[in-house]
């Protein structure tokens, strides 16, 4: 099974290049976040012509998430089900071809100290309530989609000055650090170490991709039995490369061998 992520930012501008990556690469699955379009205006139609099922959870022009496989959807879950919690549509969960996958949004944060930021934390806290109330450890699970959490100073260029601010500040890595406690293994970093390696580049930054001034902040991580199984996970740049490109790109597993 070949799983893949990608922030699309916006799939309706970016529908093409998604389908076209879709045909050339035949995954599995593919989780995608941003999606920024309510379910009824999500182009359905142009994926299930080709053959690809999905689900949906959507708002308009924010958020919102999809899963899109070649295989049936079963149980599909959305949020986290939580009065305490506003429907932002960050949460996607399902099972395909008894692999349970969650497709996840994380806050951005926007600043420390901020009321987004504190929501951020709150999130990740509330995902791992979820992950300990639904999810088997012990069972073949993935977890991916767009974290917004660089987990190490290799996973952002020139590291220093981002340390203590969004994406690299402690509280978000202690929270990772207890859900990956839980039970996840980064897939990624099962096959290469090192820096460089990034799957997200700034608009505002001149020249970022060009320049590889990036963040690895889209992650696929795995159960011990996917973690096992799992015979690589790359980064593909491509889409990064298209014309109207998302500012990210795709990341690639290939969980179990077929």
């Amino acid at each position: 099974m070949i799983v893949a992520t990608l922030n699309v930012n916006s799939i309706r501008m970016r529908l093409d290049a998604v389908l076209e990556w879709l045909a050339e690469n035949e995954p599995d699955v593919l989780a995608l976040q941003e999606t920024k379009v309510p379910d009824d205006k999500f182009p359905l139609a142009e994926f299930e012509e080709l053959g690809w099922q999905v689900a949906i959870h959507g708002q308009k022009s924010y958020n919102g998430v999809a899963l899109v496989s070649r295989h049936p959807i079963a149980n599909v879950r959305t949020g986290f089900g939580d009065p305490l919690f506003p429907e932002d549509c960050r949460l996607l969960a399902a099972e395909v071809e008894g692999v349970t996958i969650l497709n996840t949004y994380v806050p951005n944060g926007t600043a420390v100290g901020t009321d987004k930021f504190a929501y951020k934390l709150a999130w990740l806290d509330r995902f791992l309530v979820y992950l300990r109330a639904h999810v088997d450890p012990g069972a073949p699970a993935v977890w991916l989609g767009d974290m917004n959490i660089a987990p190490t100073q290799d996973d952002v260029w020139g590291s220093p000055k981002h340390e203590g601010k969004i994406g690299r500040h402690k509280e978000e890595l202690a929270r990772l650090e207890a859900l990956l406690a839980w039970g996840w293994t980064d897939l990624f970093r099962k096959f290469t170490q090192g820096p460089g390696h990034y799957t997200f580049w700034d608009y505002v930054i001149p020249r970022s991709f060009e320049n590889n001034l990036g963040w690895r902040i889209d992650h696929i991580y795995g159960t011990a039995p996917v973690a096992s199984a799992c015979s690589r996970c790359e980064i593909d740049p491509s889409l990064r490369q298209a014309p109207k490109p998302s500012d990210h790109t795709a990341v690639v597993a290939r969980l179990i061998s077929s």
